[in-house]
């Protein structure tokens, strides 16, 4: 495959939800990568320690809080890099899915529901929106969305998050059209994730054992197991994927 490089050297990739599970892990496998790598959190906790962590690789990193649901704060946020660092690759990875959200549609409370779609839909459309115009000026810009196996199926007590999902997805294939042939926008659909966010359903027999059972590799996946395929999406490697959305699911839509 002459001329295609699975590396990330010379760009700067910027990691949403970066400080923890899947985002951490995909902001230090773009650093082993060769890209410099910024990651994004509302807050410091863990975030210092992630770019601690990206510096070790021998790239460069900076830390950097915002809030992906305040418009106005992300796009001055993706300004300030644009201009500091320049903005090579993106990656939509913030996302929740608090107990407000959860259980039968009648049990969602609004707040509940406000709260999923403006971090794991909005939030997303904000920050493609501000680091759209660096992608696109940039030699071969790359945005990544992390959704879920939620956003190809249906999961039960789960509607807020699946329907934020869905839409992640929707996005991504509206994006990739929009910003073609300049800038590719690809998804990534993981199963269940061996993170702070299925610890309480790793801690339940019951549920852990309903999830593997339908899990034909049968366990939960390593946050590493997704970084690499967001990795891939934004090299040179998938340089003719754009619109697409793999799934990194142990099998699960498989079936």
């Amino acid at each position: 495959m002459d001329g295609l490089e699975f590396g990330l050297e010379g760009r700067t990739a910027v990691v949403t939800g970066g400080s923890r599970g899947i985002g951490r892990a995909v902001a230090v496998g773009f650093a082993e990568a060769g890209a410099d790598v910024v990651p994004l959190a509302r807050g410091e906790t863990d975030l210092t320690e992630v770019v601690a962590a990206i510096r070790e690789r021998g790239v460069e990193s900076r830390l950097e809080t915002v809030d992906v649901t305040d418009a106005a704060a992300v796009a001055d946020c993706f300004d300030r890099l644009a201009d500091d660092l320049g903005v090579d690759v993106v990656v939509n990875n913030a996302g929740i899915n608090p107990d407000a959200a959860l259980g039968p549609p009648e049990a969602v409370s609004d707040e509940g529901l406000e709260r999923v779609l403006a971090v794991n839909l909005e939030g997303a459309f904000a920050c493609a929106r501000a680091a759209g115009p660096a992608l696109r000026d940039g030699d071969g810009g790359a945005l990544v969305n992390v959704a879920s196996v939620g956003g190809l199926v249906g999961l039960p007590r789960q509607h807020p998050y699946v329907a934020s999902k869905h839409g992640l997805v929707g996005l991504t294939r509206s994006l990739a059209l929009d910003w073609a042939p300049d800038v590719r926008v690809n998804c990534l659909a993981p199963g269940y994730v061996a993170t702070d966010l299925t610890a309480e359903l790793r801690a339940d027999d019951d549920l852990r054992r309903s999830i593997l059972e339908r899990t034909p590799l049968e366990r939960f996946a390593d946050p590493a197991e997704v970084a690499g395929p967001a990795v891939f999406l934004a090299s040179d490697l998938a340089g003719y994927a754009t619109g697409a959305t793999l799934a990194v699911d142990g099998g699960w839509t498989a079936r």
